[in-house]
């Protein structure tokens, strides 16, 4: 592969996949008694965005965690480009790159070397390395800071070289939860602008956001609260009849609570 992005179809996948990246069908987790994700069923076509919002709590990253094979659903079935999480977790993990809330950075190594930890990680070859580092740390405009250690980055720059990390090995779904959560607004703008650029370029990009202005750049967005989706459609649609997303938003969990007998939430 060259470039950024590869759309073929990968070993092991049907091409009837190719047109849904991720689909997830009546998929629930629940720890005893307690639901953290219920029936929940959703696609993510194939060269699209996804947006994951909703309250504090609502089964958002237990979602996330479940489709990058890191925890096992109580019930139901997740396919990445065809193939089932569960029977197929290791040939999955290369299709995908997982991003989460607390991204494992090591302080104490630089830019350079944490890169390169990834890159053993997958197995890169070494031929390929050197065309990598360039790729994807020029991708995020940290070539200039090879030896700068992750522990001296920004909090922009560490989620940057997060998502060159997770980028290496070259996955066809990428998935995020809350990624620019407590970075200032010049850095989310530009982690959005590389977000939109892998779109274009072909990338599958499934994120939890906490920023409804991030949300209104998704081709559509589902809407979770209490462990399940209340809403998939496009922010357009969403907030059709409110003059803000945020809300439509905030109406629609309202309408959900009173219909449940609870009293407000927590955003």
């Amino acid at each position: 592969m060259h470039g950024l992005i590869d759309t073929s179809n990968k070993e092991g996948t049907s091409p009837h996949s190719r047109d849904i990246a991720v689909q997830v069908e009546g998929v629930s987790k629940h720890y005893g008694q307690i639901f953290a994700v219920s029936e929940t069923s959703f696609q993510v076509p194939t060269g699209t965005i996804k947006g994951l919002v909703g309250s504090d709590g609502a089964g958002k990253t237990t979602l996330l965690r479940m489709i990058a094979t890191m925890i096992t659903p109580s019930k139901g079935s997740i396919k990445i480009q065809g193939l089932d999480v569960a029977k197929h977790r290791a040939k999955v993990k290369h299709l995908i790159g997982y991003m989460p809330q607390r991204f494992g950075l090591y302080p104490d190594l630089t830019v350079m070397e944490n890169l390169r930890f990834f890159m053993d990680i997958y197995g890169i070859s070494r031929s390929q390395r050197q065309e990598r580092v360039e790729t994807y740390l020029g991708f995020t405009n940290l070539l200039p800071f090879l030896d700068r250690r992750a522990a001296d980055l920004s909090g922009g720059m560490k989620q940057k070289l997060g998502l060159a990390c997770v980028l290496v090995h070259e996955p066809s779904v990428l998935i995020l939860d809350e990624p620019t959560n407590g970075v200032d607004p010049v850095s989310r703008q530009e982690f959005w602008d590389m977000l939109l650029e892998m779109k274009r370029r072909g990338m599958t990009i499934l994120i939890a956001t906490a920023y409804l202005d991030e949300g209104e750049k998704c081709d559509s967005i589902l809407l979770m609260h209490r462990s399940k989706i209340l809403a998939e459609a496009t922010p357009k649609e969403i907030r059709s009849r409110y003059s803000t997303l945020e809300e439509a938003m905030l109406k629609r969990i309202e309408e959900a609570d009173e219909a449940l007998g609870h009293d407000g939430f927590k955003w």
